[in-house]
């Protein structure tokens, strides 16, 4: 079992999400990067989609009350063991997070994985739902469960920030000029203070609509650059809702798109790109 003994600016526990429940308004929810989260698992020989704690923006400090063997991925965060790296502690052992110089998120996992409730098959919280267990706070005690696969004795490899994120058009791009599907992706954008798990909200010029129709809700997804009235776009995380109300001119071209934007912070500048036809 671990304990919280600070969850920073916000923590909560996330596996793989709980996709397949759109059609019941349920998002997926999940890690918002879960490379980082795979990767965290698998040096300490989880199954990929195992509990873990996201921490946003470090400060996070846990207790471990039993022997454990841990490891830390996604931004790297000083005063904490090795990073990238399975470490085996003692009970007893505190593990505190600074504030990291790059990045927003940050993962700890712990081998046999958090055992905390599922709900839906999945043990994420889901902030906009408030599906799962909700964020963490100081006190909370988090059970782990039994190991069932060997600790990697391999370093993992910090990965590079990501300043340039792939998009694909539609599927309402035809409603807006295109000066502005040309804006997107030869703009600078800045991430707003706003920006949590649900969205990230992005400054820089505002992209024009041709069509000032209301527009049904109609589904979204993770990843989807949907521009509000203000013309300033929102790209939507993972516990984004299912439906949305205003045009979605561009959505990330893969996964990994997705993961980079989860380590975006207020601040941070980014680009888009148009990605090639597959």
């Amino acid at each position: 079992m671990i304990e919280i003994v600070d969850p920073g600016p916000f923590a909560t526990v996330q596996d793989l999400g709980r996709p397949g429940y759109a059609r019941l308004g349920v998002p997926s929810c999940g890690a918002f990067d879960r490379g980082a989260l795979r990767l965290a698992n698998r040096l300490v020989g989880n199954p990929p989609g195992a509990a873990a704690v996201e921490a946003t923006l470090g400060g996070l400090t846990v207790r471990l009350l039993d022997p454990a063997t841990i490891a830390l991925t996604g931004a790297r965060c000083p005063g904490a063991p090795d990073w990238g790296v399975a470490v085996s502690l003692r009970a007893g052992s505190v593990v505190r997070l600074g504030a990291p110089a790059q990045g927003a998120r940050s993962y700890l996992a712990v081998r046999g994985g958090l055992a905390v409730d599922e709900v839906l098959g999945s043990r994420s919280s889901d902030v906009l739902s408030g599906l799962g267990p909700p964020p963490l706070r100081a006190g909370d005690r988090l059970p782990v469960g039994r190991p069932t696969g060997e600790v990697s004795g391999a370093a993992a490899v910090p990965a590079a920030p990501r300043r340039a994120l792939e998009v694909r058009f539609g599927p309402r791009d035809e409603w807006f000029a295109p000066t502005a599907r040309d804006m997107l992706v030869h703009a600078d954008w800045t991430v707003r203070t706003h920006s949590d798990r649900v969205g990230i909200r992005l400054d820089g010029p505002r992209l024009v609509r041709l069509v000032d129709d209301e527009l049904p809700s109609e589904p979204v997804l993770p990843g989807a650059l949907q521009v509000p009235p203000d013309g300033r776009p929102i790209l939507f995380g993972p516990d984004a809702p299912v439906t949305g109300g205003y045009p979605v001119l561009a959505v990330l071209a893969g996964p990994d798109d997705l993961d980079a934007a989860g380590q975006l912070r207020p601040g941070d500048s980014i680009r888009f790109v148009r990605a090639l036809a597959p």
